[in-house]
């Protein structure tokens, strides 16, 4: 018995020939994209248009007392950005502006931790034994810790698994 796959253009539908160029597409960033980033596959000729639709933008975070002690990244065209400059143009002033510094890794003395029995914390994958406290937690409050879990990116508890269901006390 033989297999044949069968790759399907994620834009179009369309099955993609052996002979098409087959490109990858990673959206990083979009407003309805929730569990991180993802990949598409699309013929090349599908996405030729990206480049004459791309856009200049500059990319800002705002510290100020509206994001509650975090920064507000902020997307904007580069010429809205630009004209923000009324004294000196923007090319100057970015060419003179202090340079930040990345921030130096800092080794932590004493690890905080995790307590995985809470809301907060519970189903996130971790090298420890599971407790009766965060296995019932889970139990009890899967749909809304798979919420979590996928809007952090994080792979969501599946009952069915049998790795899952020993874990956290699923029936089998």
């Amino acid at each position: 018995m033989g297999r044949k796959t069968v790759h399907i253009s994620d834009f179009s539908g369309k099955v993609l020939q052996s002979d098409d160029e087959i490109v990858r597409v990673v959206v990083l960033e979009h407003p309805d994209l929730v569990a991180g980033p993802v990949q598409l596959e699309a013929r090349s000729v599908e996405v030729e248009s990206i480049d004459d639709a791309s856009l200049d933008v500059a990319v800002v975070e705002i510290y100020d007392s509206h994001g509650g002690g975090e920064p507000r990244r902020v997307v904007l065209t580069a010429s809205e950005f630009d004209a923000l400059a009324t004294d000196v143009p923007m090319a100057q002033l970015l060419k003179t502006a202090e340079r930040i510094k990345p921030p130096k890794a800092t080794k932590r003395v004493t690890a905080e931790r995790i307590d995985y029995a809470t809301l907060e914390h519970a189903g996130k994958p971790h090298r420890g034994k599971t407790t009766e406290e965060e296995a019932q937690l889970v139990r009890d409050n899967l749909e809304e810790i798979n919420k979590r879990l996928a809007d952090e990116g994080i792979r969501q508890i599946d009952p069915a698994d049998p790795e899952h269901a020993a874990r956290y006390g699923f029936p089998a």
